[in-house]
């Protein structure tokens, strides 16, 4: 029998199956998804089986040297999706299968041996196997390579006796944050026999007594460290007792679950509104229908959407079948995961990237091994390897961060509608401002609209005032508040109610200039200035990460006239604690939640009125929800109108939007105040008026006009090199290939210099094609690509390839 495997060889002539002879000992363990170590050349490399067949074309196939993992780490749904995220996105096979694999199995690990009770009961065994299973028994558990290493000729018999189920065999993941296995006591004979033996015990062991009489009495087996706290007993008397045969010790594995311990209140019983009940009904129609479906629900914020979300999914697990749910990784907070985790339990495993990479390991092995039903999590949680997916959700649907900007540059919607198709299964995404392309879509084809226009209990939406900075300026305020926002702050903290205050943009300064000569101090590697945090002293750059200290003087002119321009939410803190003496601020950005749990810690803290205000960048936009928040300021509302990117006036009606409907979400009115030096702007004045409908209208005119998404479809293609003149050649070149090659109907812009000319020491070129319904684009891309990558294999140059790019930079 013969595999066929894609290897993990990064070369564009080995992106395609290669025939491996299966030995005999090996057939039983593997199937399609297995990860199998390969020789290849005179190396052994790890590979994804994608096929299996009886006869192969190739004249001596060389032999699979191992099965890498008990259960294959994709199943063969995950191994189609791979192959079709390698011609939709570009990438090579391996590429797409690997994204789809928690970080821990994509590093090193170790798979580890140890005797099942069944093993310890196997006698009918020759002389050497019985060695065997005597050494692992003594050692266990004990890493599988070390133990061929010592019985070299008993391959064959170990994999036999995982097949019985003689043997277990464990991935250990290197993880130094927590323990992997628990010592666990466990009774060795009868009630009978141990009720004897206590009562046989001498006076002096009185601790070996009351060990015996816990274990009678509690009837399972009980982790070694609780059972010693409980009774305030030492190791030694739990050890005697095993040394005499009554009781025993086995390591069990521990779950390194991020939320044990953790109590989550159930919810009052929710009485649905009117909209709530329509949706729900018609999502578990399609539910029951045995073929995909995709819904868009457009619901305004704090219409209820989650409530809907949580109910499709309990009528998904009783038709036994399984759901993901994806919010984007700024929304995954400690509020909205208590919400699953009360509803469902232990059915619901969480992938994000706040978890050590042993918890995610473990939570998606509860996944792969069928004992959770619900997967929440970010971007890659689309992956779960379900194999009965009935329900995909994408909540916050337009978010950006569903766009990998890595490859496989994939976008985590249309995976989701390549998993429903396989599966047969229904998606919902769902936004109270959709993406133009989604909301587009939903007019126009078969994809269902669902609309939520109110908000539950027909709560008013916030009343939204525009503030122009410019009249501010005019009338003598140079405050970064004005004095509508900074009336507000003052009427909230009278009333001791709370704020959100916005800024996307972190630090204190957003570049650094010299006064006297006009110089900027810019990153040495990115043409890009460098933001100064006064926290630490320092000047940094957002990009590559380069630091510095802050300057006294101009490294130009040496003047010490050094001005910081440019406003991020380090000076918006300060200025606060200035203008209002004694305000509690819990700011929010990149610099204040890089620890592991410290979202949980700020949003704790203003959950229990710690803090009058809120403040940060785009992570506070979405998904909170705060009784006592009546006030949603926005510093600076044009932060993103500027960028050369055709959605910017999408991003920023959805961002002001969003963040606006952070406000009276409960019993008290909500207000919002956004600040800006180009107030008229139709998306600044359309979300000021809650009007979803317009916008669109409006920006579909401008998309049409110009040959954008949601009418054309476009693909960016993007150069580098450290040598200027090597990489404005090569895109020169890729131009004129493209225009040989593709149709006269598609339209190629470019090559240009990137909006960002250079990156880490990189100079970046582009150009850009946009097309329609022409057949084989991506075909012929990817042909070119694959020639163009080979004849420069000997050049430092690197061409990435974005289909359906979200960022323009």
């Amino acid at each position: 029998m013969y595999a066929q495997v894609i290897v993990d060889v990064p070369h564009v002539e080995t992106d395609k199956p290669f025939d491996y002879h299966i030995p005999s000992e090996l057939r039983p363990h593997l199937t399609i998804g297995s990860r199998v170590s390969a020789p290849f050349g005179n190396r052994k490399i790890q590979g994804y089986v994608v096929g299996l067949s009886e006869t192969t074309s190739v004249k001596k196939a060389r032999d699979l040297e191992d099965v890498l993992d008990v259960v294959p780490p994709l199943t063969p749904e995950l191994i189609e999706l791979g192959e079709w995220m390698s011609e939709r996105y570009l990438c090579r096979r391996y590429v797409s299968f690997q994204a789809m694999l928690p970080a821990a199995l994509r590093s090193s690990y170790k798979k580890s041996l140890s005797l099942t009770e069944d093993g310890k009961q196997i006698t009918l065994l020759i002389p050497q196997e019985r060695q065997l299973m005597r050494f692992i028994e003594e050692k266990q558990p004990i890493d599988y390579d070390q133990l061929l290493k010592n019985f070299p000729g008993e391959k064959s018999f170990l994999l036999k006796a995982l097949r019985e189920g003689w043997l277990q065999a464990e991935q250990v993941v290197k993880d130094k944050v927590t323990r992997k296995t628990l010592l666990y006591v466990i009774k060795a004979e009868s009630d009978q026999t141990l009720q004897q033996a206590a009562e046989a015990l001498p006076k002096q062991a009185s601790k070996q007594r009351e060990i015996l009489q816990f274990m009678l009495d509690l009837q399972h087996p009980i982790a070694l460290r609780d059972l010693l706290a409980q009774l305030s007993a030492s190791q030694s008397s739990a050890q005697a007792l095993v040394s005499k045969g009554l009781l025993k010790m086995e390591e069990v594995e521990e779950r390194r679950d991020p939320y044990a311990g953790r109590a989550f209140e159930q919810e009052a019983k929710v009485v649905f509104t009117p909209e709530q009940r329509e949706v729900i009904d018609e999502i578990v129609f399609a539910l029951n229908r045995p073929q995909p479906f995709s819904y868009l629900l457009r619901g305004v914020t704090g219409s209820g959407k989650t409530e809907v979300y949580l109910e499709t999914i309990e009528h998904c697990l009783q038709m036994d079948r399984q759901a993901i749910v994806l919010v984007p990784e700024i929304s995954l907070t400690p509020q909205m995961v208590n919400r699953f985790k009360a509803k469902f339990g232990d059915q619901v495993a969480v992938l994000h990237s706040g978890l050590s990479r042993g918890e995610r390991y473990d939570e998606w092995r509860m996944i792969r091994e069928g004992k959770v039903n619900v997967a929440v999590g970010a971007r890659s949680a689309i992956f779960a390897p379900f194999t009965k997916l009935g329900l995909i959700i994408i909540d916050e649907e337009h978010e950006g961060s569903y766009k990998q900007e890595e490859n496989p540059r994939y976008h985590a919607r249309e995976v989701a509608k390549k998993r429903a198709e396989l599966h047969g299964a229904v998606t919902v995404f769902g936004s109270a401002t959709p993406a133009l392309e989604s909301y587009y879509e939903a007019t126009k084809t078969e994809t269902g609209l669902l609309e939520m226009p109110y908000r539950v209990n027909r709560r008013p939406m916030p009343s939204v005032s525009v503030v122009d900075m410019r009249d501010e300026l005019k009338q003598g305020n140079r405050s970064m508040f004005s004095r509508l926002l900074a009336q507000g702050i003052e009427t909230r903290l009278s009333r001791g109610e709370q704020m959100v205050l916005f800024l996307n943009r972190r630090g204190f300064s957003t570049f650094v200039m010299c006064r006297s000569c006009g110089h900027s101090l810019q990153c040495p590697h990115c043409d890009i200035s460098l933001t100064y945090h006064r926290s630490n002293q320092t000047v940094r750059c957002h990009y590559c990460g380069h630091t510095e200290r802050d300057a006294s003087e101009c490294p130009d002119c040496g003047s010490k006239h050094i001005r910081y321009f440019g406003t991020g939410t380090q000076k918006v803190e300060e200025e606060l604690s200035r203008h209002f003496p004694g305000i509690r601020v819990i700011r929010m950005d990149v610099d204040t939640t890089g620890r592991k749990g410290s979202h949980e810690k700020w949003l704790t803290q203003f959950r229990e009125g710690k803090g009058e205000v809120l403040l940060g960048t785009q992570m506070i936009a979405k998904g909170l929800d705060f009784p006592k928040v009546t006030l949603v300021g926005v510093i600076a509302a044009d932060t993103i109108l500027g960028m050369p990117d055709f959605r910017a006036a999408e991003r920023t009606f959805q961002l002001l939007t969003q963040v606006g409907g952070r406000a009276g979400r409960h019993e008290l009115p909500g207000e919002v105040i956004i600040q800006s030096y180009n107030p008229d702007h139709y998306s600044i004045q359309l979300a000021k008026n809650h009007d979803f409908e317009k916008f669109f209208a409006m920006e579909m005119k401008h998309r049409y006009e110009q040959n954008y998404p949601p009418f054309y479809r476009l693909v960016l293609f993007t150069f580098s090199s450290p040598d200027v003149p090597l990489v404005v050649k090569k895109a020169d070149e890729w131009v004129k290939q493209l225009k040989r090659k593709l149709p006269s109907s598609v339209y190629l812009l470019g090559p240009v210099a990137s909006p960002i000319p250079r990156i880490k020491d990189r100079y970046r070129f582009q150009c850009m094609i946009k097309y329609r319904d022409e057949a084989d684009i991506l075909s012929q891309i990817k042909l070119l690509s694959d020639s163009f990558i080979y004849a420069n294999r000997n050049e430092d140059i690197g061409l990435t390839i974005d289909v359906d790019p979200h960022m323009l930079m």
